[in-house]
């Protein structure tokens, strides 16, 4: 054995401890049971091993050997790749599909927990050699904490207020509130309809939640989320059965029109309050020079 075999098995190990922390199959059943998880947990350990072993590589000033991390960039870009595909394959055959911003979010957080997982790899090794076991084992507790908050984002309830709303009908005009959703000519789809149909109401909370809100993905995401967990009362070639969402151009508001096989208020609205805000949808308008020198928009 030599100096660097201890340091570089606690590296490795803790930073596959990392990658089991970050991998969760949750209500949207991704990554799969049990053969996804097993290709995430192996690149999760190469990632934890390439971390662990460019410490030794730089102490013995073999610079050639940190270029392996280079080569791990380029895999861990396929990654993101690898979900991609698998996602957009299989999205066109849900009853409310994620759409694309939705998938590109999901791709990029499997791609960055990886470099999570190599920089755990890196400090723990780093902390053995550079002190002791103790310390070694605090800077890994805390490289996991801070890892398990970075990969938490803000969700829906963070910057909006969901309110239940009834739904009507004006003529063929399906409203929320007073938000108008789509026409529905039929009176058999509109009975359908007023009997398992629900609306909920999205106030955004400040200037930079509308523009955000309104992004096509981030409203796909809430309709696929919501169906996903609370099941959807439609099926193939029936395009009146669709959840939809539609933006009041007044003031910002979302009109959320669903059809949900568990038709439980308070259910539905805790779903879509823990929708992630998806990071593509993110706008940040109040921090344009132009609005702090007080232009009008």
């Amino acid at each position: 054995m030599t100096e660097y075999t201890l340091p570089i098995v606690f590296g490795v190990v803790i930073g596959t401890i990392a990658r089991i922390l970050l991998l969760k199959t949750d209500y949207r059943q991704y990554p799969t049971y049990l053969h996804g998880k097993i290709i995430h947990l192996s690149l999760g350990f190469i990632a934890a091993s390439l971390g662990a072993l460019a410490v030794p590589a730089i102490m013995e000033k073999e610079f050639t050997a940190v270029t392996l991390l280079t080569v791990a960039a380029t895999q861990f870009r396929d990654v993101r790749n690898m979900e991609r595909n698998t996602l957009t394959e299989v999205d066109s055959y849900e009853l409310v599909s994620r759409g694309k911003t939705y998938i590109e979010g999901i791709a990029i957080s499997f791609e960055s927990r990886n470099y999570l997982v190599m920089f755990t790899g890196f400090l723990g090794t780093l902390s053995l050699i550079l002190w002791n076991i103790y310390i070694a084992i605090i800077v890994a507790v805390i490289s996991l904490i801070l890892g398990h908050k970075l990969m938490s984002g803000s969700k829906i309830a963070d910057i909006v207020d969901v309110e239940h709303s009834k739904i009507s009908f004006d003529g063929a005009g399906l409203y929320v509130d007073n938000i108008y959703i789509m026409n529905i000519g039929l009176p058999e789809r509109q009975e359908e309809i007023l009997k398992y149909g629900m609306g909920f109401i999205l106030k955004p909370k400040d200037i930079n939640t509308i523009t955000t809100i309104g992004n096509l993905g981030q409203r796909q995401a809430i309709l696929h989320d919501v169906s996903v967990s609370l099941g959807v009362f439609r099926d193939s070639g029936t395009p009146a059965l669709t959840p939809i969402i539609k933006r009041d151009l007044d003031d910002g508001r979302l009109g959320v029109f669903i059809l949900p096989q568990i038709r439980d208020v308070n259910k539905a609205a805790a779903v879509i309050g823990s929708v992630p805000v998806l990071e593509s949808a993110v706008r940040m308008p109040s921090e344009s020079k132009s609005l702090k020198k007080g232009d009008k928009v």
